[in-house]
């Protein structure tokens, strides 16, 4: 943890889910995890438990297999999603054993059976992991097909009852057009659930965001790739997009 960084007496979130896409890990490569990416966002959440926040993570498959991609080549869209789920097992495994090499517990809990590499997913056991100061990785998405991360995400975040859902991205924030085609797109400092949703702004999926929406919880987005953005958000600094109700 930075030695400038201010670190509050008592943590300003209590309890946080972070969100990564799975192309999030392949770094600068085009297919795969890059350590190096799984070292720095494992640092990044040792720190936040450092602050005495308890972090819950969902992670993506875009990296290895996504499932409605493969559903346009021509595979089922059923087999597809499950080999994306598998996808996401797989990369939490790999940060599960990032963060232990950091010396930090972690459990990888599946939404599909798996009992031979990790955990069922039970929600009283996760949050009693949570409370321990343990990381807790929930993999396979909601364990049904036609389901985004996203939607896991925002499904087990007010499952554990977390007080902030962070999703990283390689943008800091939600804009009106997309900055990389757009050059003069504005972006967002805070906007609310029906805005997005209205204005169809893709922070998340439809679904993801209604959850959300309909449970209070709110969403921060930010760019995962400025070092130190995750320990600013928990010290209260206004970060990237704050997607909320009114």
């Amino acid at each position: 943890m930075s030695a400038t960084a201010p670190v509050p007496l008592s943590p300003r979130f209590r309890r946080i889910l972070l969100k990564l896409s799975g192309e999030a890990l392949m770094g600068t490569g085009d297919y795969g995890i890059d350590t190096a990416v799984l070292r720095r966002i494992g640092g990044d959440i040792r720190d936040a438990l450092a602050l005495g926040t308890e972090v819950a993570v969902v992670i993506g498959g875009g990296n290895i297999f996504r499932g409605a991609g493969l559903a346009r080549a021509g595979m089922d869209r059923v087999t597809g999603d499950h080999m994306g789920m598998l996808a996401t097992v797989m990369n939490s495994l790999a940060m599960q054993d990032t963060l232990e090499g950091l010396g930090v517990h972690a459990r990888v809990m599946s939404a599909l059976r798996i009992n031979e590499v990790c955990e069922d997913y039970i929600r009283r056991r996760a949050v009693r992991h949570l409370e321990k100061g343990r990381v807790v990785l929930f993999a396979a998405g909601t364990g049904n097909p036609f389901f985004t991360t996203d939607t896991a995400a925002a499904l087990r975040a007010t499952e554990i009852g977390a007080d902030l859902l962070l999703k990283a991205t390689k943008v800091d924030g939600v804009y009106d057009a997309d900055p990389v085609k757009v050059p003069g797109a504005v972006r967002y400092n805070r906007l609310t659930y029906d805005r997005a949703l209205d204005d169809r702004l893709g922070v998340m999926d439809a679904t993801a965001m209604v959850m959300c929406r309909d449970n209070a919880l709110p969403l921060r987005v930010f760019n995962l790739h400025n070092e130190g953005d995750l320990l600013r958000i928990l010290n209260g600094e206004d970060v990237g997009t704050l997607v909320a109700n009114a």
